[in-house]
């Protein structure tokens, strides 16, 4: 993607065609054969735009192919990578936070994409790589801007399951941004 990466995130300039397969994916979704056939249209139009990764997610996350959604958000990783000029791989980027996490669209789109990564990785099981995107996160978006810190105490709640109620309720108040990080060990 080039410069045009912040509209191409808000679902903006689209190549021809990929609106309607979108939009024919959409008015389709109870059919999975045509919700896919026109996803790979929009695919083949478009392969890295956004909206088309965010499609797929969408597709495979509500059709509870977590897997397929997982491997989704490692895509749009990679070109959110490259529209911030962060290494490829989200293991490589550096730990050191981003500006722009609370108004830049690329920004954002980077973070959102690795706190659904984060949560699927939760969801299948792989305790590892949810806790090390976490920990990303935390670095990326110190003031928690997309919330990925409530993810990180239901991660926590998970691996250490608290010893009575009490304690369970009174660990996990709500709070937001740095503090919500703070909150956390």
């Amino acid at each position: 993607m080039d410069a045009d990466f912040d509209t191409a995130v808000l679902g903006l300039a689209m190549p021809a065609g990929v609106e309607d397969a979108l939009r024919e994916a959409g008015a389709h979704r109870g059919d999975a054969a045509r919700t896919m056939a026109a996803l790979m249209r929009a695919q083949a139009l478009a392969p890295d735009h956004p909206a088309v990764l965010i499609a797929f997610y969408r597709h495979h996350f509500y059709g509870h192919r977590l897997p397929l959604a997982r491997d989704v958000a490692r895509r749009a990783l990679a070109i959110g990578a490259t529209a911030l000029g962060l290494p490829a791989v989200w293991r490589d980027v550096p730990m050191t936070p981003l500006p722009g996490a609370r108004h830049d669209a690329r920004t954002r789109f980077y973070l959102f994409v690795l706190k659904g990564y984060a949560y699927l990785s939760l969801r299948l099981g792989d305790e590892v790589e949810a806790r090390d995107a976490l920990a990303l996160l935390r670095a990326l978006d110190p003031q928690d801007c997309v919330g990925a810190a409530v993810l990180e105490a239901v991660r926590q709640r998970a691996a250490t399951p608290p010893a009575d109620d009490d304690a369970d309720i009174a660990a996990y108040v709500q709070v937001t941004g740095a503090a919500a990080w703070a909150s956390l060990s």
